[in-house]
């Protein structure tokens, strides 16, 4: 773009506008340029000018001219159409067209910056040695992989590198406003770029950060928030007094009502209000809301903090070993306690107060209480929850990420070769604890928490039931994609043609993989196999896409186990088997879950309606208050799952047995 000198009559214009300049001859302004909205501005350094014509809507029925007023302005190079009001410093910016900022004391870049990419935050362990080098383009998959692959010290490095090379990229003595941004009534902002369409409002103190805003998802940052050394990606909103020290948040993230935290990330779609986090890695959906919360030095994802949730281990000698995993759909109830370290297994709930180290890896969709003082654990008892059903579809729908670039890469299913394949270890592990368990025992241990004997074979079943499901899903699923050529032999070629391995799958902070991929990937990543960042993501997001024709594959495998069989041995007969099964169980999975929800609208949950009235009056404030069960669209959507389950099975066994 052009630029030029000012003309005298030019400078002379803006003294008389009330304007000074250190040195009037590093005033450069674009072609066109008209100095007459330009009024009582101190100008030093270089300075680069565009032009300020026409005015716009400062608040509904109040227009303003564009232009800068009142500033002090060093360094800078303001585009087109800006509108610059009572800043007291603007220093060493690019600001992009149609800016607008005013009654702000300082916005000022004081030396050579990377915006907050680069820092380290010492994640998941309060006590260093799992640092996490955030930066602006920071996928949940990148970030789990950097905090928990240390026994791979050379892929770390190498990983480090490479975030390290595109980070000096972007260093830089100049920061970045982008266009339409809004600035107002806000404090002190140094070492930040701030992005397109970003809305930063009464913040008091931001510090070396980048808020990495877009026009399909703008950035929020509202009052008394104070923030340093921190990345904001798009879409996310930090207001109301939050306080971040050291802090990654992802995309679409919510912070704000007091929230604080140090040292601690935030993926796509978690919340955090009122409460704290020290050394938090929360994936994707965590979401902390109560004021007596504290999430201390755990890994989370698709989480939910009841309130007062708290974890710490105040038995060390030689600094903290705080560290704790809760994996995805796991839920703390109100005034839950755990002790680090321990481990609880996907989609369990933790009641109660929990004073030994145990790990439930293996029994997802548990309960856990403290019963008599001790741990308590009933395996598979969250599956028919309404809560388990109800967040499992809610996740994907409460999806807020605008952005057509959305970083952190989220399966949701809630049945998977991740989930299924440790209910099916659970199995055994069941199994085994009841042959070996004396009949006078009225509990067994395992690895650290109590299971009641007589709930073993119980619990064994349900995980059965879940297990039946999933394959029946996996089943009917491929042969609906067949469309008209539904068939025994068409799907038994399909299978045929499949390479697979039945093995163990990881959860990659959201992203569901065979866990032999990662260890491929971080070999590569050892050897030199990536050049860039880049790269890797889109060696992810390929991975990513694979996930129907890798769990299928990985269904044959289970095949093959549950029949104990080989895949050229897979008869029509099994093939009935499944779906009548999947029919019978998914129908009973979902008579329990109504059931349970049947509860929300007995007689105890009437309590405190109909408050002056009789029964009827109560019963009648209650219908309209919480409406009935028949009504409830969750209600129904189940009765309509079931009928469907009911349907499909009938047409698709009228359809193999006629392709005989």
């Amino acid at each position: 773009m052009s630029h030029r000198k000012l003309n005298q009559d030019e400078i002379d214009h803006l003294i008389k506008n009330g304007c000074t300049a250190s040195d009037w001859q590093s005033v450069n302004v674009k072609q066109g340029f008209n100095p007459i909205n330009i009024k009582n501005v101190i100008f030093s350094g270089e300075v680069i000018l565009g032009n300020y014509t026409g005015n716009f809507e400062l608040f509904p029925g109040l227009k303003c001219e564009f232009g800068i007023y009142n500033c002090t302005i060093h360094n800078c190079s303001i585009s087109d159409n800006v509108y610059i009001k009572d800043v007291k410093l603007l220093m060493n910016y690019n600001i992009e067209d149609n800016a607008i900022i005013y009654n702000t004391e300082q916005i000022s870049v004081t030396s050579e910056s990377t915006f907050g990419n680069g820092v380290e935050i010492e994640v998941l362990n309060e006590g260093g040695g799992r640092e996490l080098k955030i930066f602006d383009k920071l996928s949940s998959q990148i970030a789990y992989m950097l905090v928990n692959y240390h026994h791979a010290p050379h892929f770390i490095k190498n990983l480090n590198n490479m975030i390290d090379r595109y980070i000096e990229s972007i260093k830089s003595k100049i920061g970045l406003i982008g266009k339409y941004v809004k600035i107002k009534n806000c404090k002190q902002i140094q070492n930040v770029n701030i992005g397109p369409f970003a809305d930063l409002y009464s913040v008091l103190n931001i510090e070396n950060g980048t808020i990495a805003s877009n026009e399909k998802a703008p950035i929020t940052v509202g009052e008394g928030v104070i923030a340093k050394n921190f990345i904001i990606q798009s879409g996310s909103i930090v207001d109301s007094s939050a306080i971040l020290n050291n802090c990654f948040i992802g995309q679409s993230v919510q912070i704000g009502k007091q929230f604080s935290a140090e040292n601690s990330a935030f993926f796509a779609n978690c919340e955090g209000f009122h409460s704290e986090a020290c050394s938090v890695f929360a994936g994707p959906y965590s979401v902390t809301h109560h004021k007596s919360t504290l999430l201390i030095a755990g890994m989370y994802s698709f989480f939910n903090a009841g309130s007062g949730t708290n974890q710490s281990n105040h038995m060390y000698k030689l600094g903290p070993v705080h560290q704790g995993i809760m994996e995805r759909g796991a839920k703390t109830g109100s005034f839950s306690y755990l002790l680090w370290p321990s481990r609880i297994g996907a989609f369990s709930v933790v009641v109660g107060k929990h004073y030994s180290n145990f790990d439930t890896s293996l029994l997802p969709f548990s309960y856990i209480v403290e019963s008599g003082g001790k741990s308590v654990i009933s395996p598979a008892m969250n599956l028919f929850t309404v809560g388990t059903r109800r967040d499992s579809k809610k996740w994907k729908n409460r999806d807020k990420r605008q952005d057509p670039q959305k970083l952190d890469l989220i399966h949701f299913d809630l049945f998977s070769p991740y989930s299924i394949g440790k209910v099916l270890k659970g199995m055994d592990i069941l199994k085994s604890l009841y042959e070996k368990a004396d009949k006078k025992q009225d509990f067994v241990l395992y690895n650290g928490i109590n299971i009641k004997r007589l709930m073993l074979k119980t619990c064994r079943n349900y995980y059965n039931l879940a297990l039946k499901i999933y394959l029946g899903d996996k089943i009917v699923n491929q042969l609906q994609n067949m469309s008209d050529n539904i068939s025994f032999d068409n799907l038994k070629q399909q299978m045929l043609s499949i390479s697979f391995n039945f093995e163990d799958w990881i959860d990659l902070g959201g992203m569901l993989v065979p866990k032999s991929e990662s260890e491929k990937l971080v070999s590569a990543i050892e050897m030199g196999g990536f050049d860039t960042l880049t790269d890797i993501t889109n060696h992810l997001q390929n991975l990513f896409n694979k996930y129907d024709n890798l769990s299928f594959a990985w269904t044959l495998g289970l095949i093959e186990q549950v029949f104990e069989i080989k895949i050229t041995e897979f008869s029509s007969q099994h093939l009935l088997q499944i779906i009548s099964e999947w029919q019978t169980n998914s129908l009973k999975l979902n008579n329990m879950i109504l059931n349970d929800a049947n509860k929300e609208f007995d007689s105890k949950s009437q309590i405190g309606f109909g408050i002056d009235g009789d029964s009827e009056i109560k019963l009648k404030d209650f219908e309209e208050v919480r409406g009935t069960f028949a009504e409830n669209s969750f209600i129904k959507e189940i009765q309509s799952e079931s009928e469907q389950i009911n349907k499909t099975a009938k047409d698709l066994l009228k359809k193999l047995n006629s392709s005989k």
